[in-house]
């Protein structure tokens, strides 16, 4: 989502800078009326015309304006004074005349245009306008969860974390798209001290209101609480058996949902794009650990815990070290599960790792084949009974006595000490190894004629353990 804010503040320093508009015309003042208005020269010269053009056309005032006998002031109207003085001024012919300079029409005022910048200014408010409401509408959309995912996704609230941290994380995780406004309405709720740390299940179409109340209270509290742990080496399968015979979920379902994933956890983006030879895309990324569920729970509740699990155990130094090694995520994986299979001990599984790494770069002498007895178990006992449509391709493909290389996924869930056994890359020089099933005791061998040998002498001593079991049972029952 865009900044809004820096965007309606840009807006508003637009809308308080005073448009430029063209400069006012100057006016020059009119002269002023009058004889200063008109240059000496031109003065004397009229002057000098008029005083000639009396001369010759003087006329006897007497003739022109017959003689009256002057009455006395007292019988005298008052309105034949006015006459008098203003027909007859009294010093008429004492002075030559007055040229009067034509009047200089005054410049009418331009009137400015405003119909330019009111337009310019009614486009920007109708522009804000829009702007503000499309922000508006957008808080209010993400406020209410309108038009967003449906999709349930677990979040983790660490201790002592703050609202502003918790708002973050709502956004990285897709739930939110504004964490200040996300704040703002948590404060205004006075919900900010209020959020309890630990795992909580939201979803993006929820509203602000219904996030803060799952984040505020404790989903699991009026619920039964099952506790199920997972063993290193443990299917896919018999985990989603055991999670439906503790009535956690149905196993089918967990399967299908687990397989699906798509929950964004960045692990999920390092895995390749799955083969049609591949029989469950997610088997290996069930981390062996301890759980805490609880009675009938959503299955995708359940994935999204053991996923975020697996996502923690991966650490960056671990990727680092794949990378290096020229490993995809699926390939570490799954010769980790076959390490974990193949190995009776943790102590061992650092030279057991480095047979396999020994014999995939010798590809040659082992006509590139693994030849590990678990990839066979698990492709003849568990993918050949359970196929709904039978693909002999893929049983094949699982078996490295028939397929080459590494199967095209894991065999099982191992646990950490499996996969840093391969991240290991111990040198040595073996390319063999044997174990008592009875005792966990593994010999390693350089040739193949020393294997036999550790084999031979292996198998001797797991008859004698059985024939010393056989005569203590017979013992005990006379």
């Amino acid at each position: 989502m865009p900044k809004n804010d820096d965007l309606i503040n840009d807006i508003l320093r637009e809308l308080d800078t005073p448009s430029q508009s063209a400069p006012e015309p100057e006016i020059t003042p009119a002269p002023e009326e009058g004889l200063s208005a008109i240059p000496q020269d031109d003065y004397s010269q009229n002057y000098d015309d008029y005083t000639a053009y009396e001369s010759e056309n003087y006329n006897d005032p007497a003739e022109q304006y017959p003689y009256e006998e002057p009455q006395p002031q007292d019988a005298m109207n008052p309105d034949d004074m006015y006459y008098q003085q203003e027909m007859y001024p009294q010093d008429e012919y004492d002075a030559p005349p007055q040229r009067m300079a034509p009047r200089k029409k005054k410049k009418r005022r331009r009137k400015r245009n405003r119909l330019p910048g009111v337009l310019i200014l009614t486009t920007l408010i109708f522009a804000v306008s829009i702007i503000l409401s499309m922000v508006i509408i957008g808080f209010g959309k993400d406020m209410l969860g309108i038009g967003k995912s449906d999709e349930t996704k677990m979040v983790v609230i660490q201790e002592g974390a703050s609202t502003e941290d918790i708002a973050n994380m709502l956004k990285e995780e897709g739930i939110i798209k504004s964490p200040k406004f996300f704040m703002l309405f948590s404060k205004m709720r006075k919900t900010e001290a209020l959020y309890i740390p630990g795992e909580h299940f939201v979803r993006p179409n929820m509203a602000y209101e219904t996030i803060i109340q799952n984040l505020t209270t404790n989903e699991e509290e009026d619920k039964e609480a099952v506790e199920i742990t997972f063993q290193e080496g443990i299917t896919l399968f018999d985990a989603a058996q055991l999670l439906q015979e503790q009535g956690v979920c149905n196993a089918n379902d967990f399967i299908f949902t687990f397989n699906a994933g798509g929950f964004n956890f960045p692990f999920e983006e390092r895995i390749p794009e799955g083969s049609n030879l591949k029989y469950y895309r997610m088997e290996g990324y069930l981390f062996p650990d301890t759980y805490f569920f609880y009675k009938d729970m959503e299955p995708e509740k359940v994935c999204q815990k053991i996923y975020s699990n697996f996502d923690q155990k991966m650490t960056q130094d671990r990727y680092a070290k794949m990378e290096k090694l020229g490993l995809d995520l699926d390939q570490l994986i799954t010769l980790a599960s076959i390490v974990q299979k193949e190995a009776a001990t943790k102590d061992t599984m650092t030279l057991v790792a480095s047979v396999f790494w020994n014999r995939m770069r010798n590809p040659e002498e082992f006509a590139n084949k693994l030849q590990s007895d678990p990839t066979k178990n698990y492709a003849e006992k568990f993918i050949k009974k359970n196929m709904q449509v039978f693909d002999q391709a893929v049983v094949d493909a699982y078996n490295t006595y028939v397929g080459t290389g590494l199967p095209p996924g894991a065999i099982c869930n191992p646990g950490i000490e499996a996969i840093d056994a391969v991240l290991e890359d111990h040198k040595s020089e073996y390319f063999y190894f044997y174990a008592n099933t009875y005792t966990g005791q593994t010999r390693f061998a350089k040739t193949y004629e020393e294997h036999l040998e550790n084999e031979e002498a292996i198998n001797q001593e797991q008859a004698e353990y059985e024939a010393a079991q056989q005569e203590a049972e017979n013992n005990a029952a006379q």
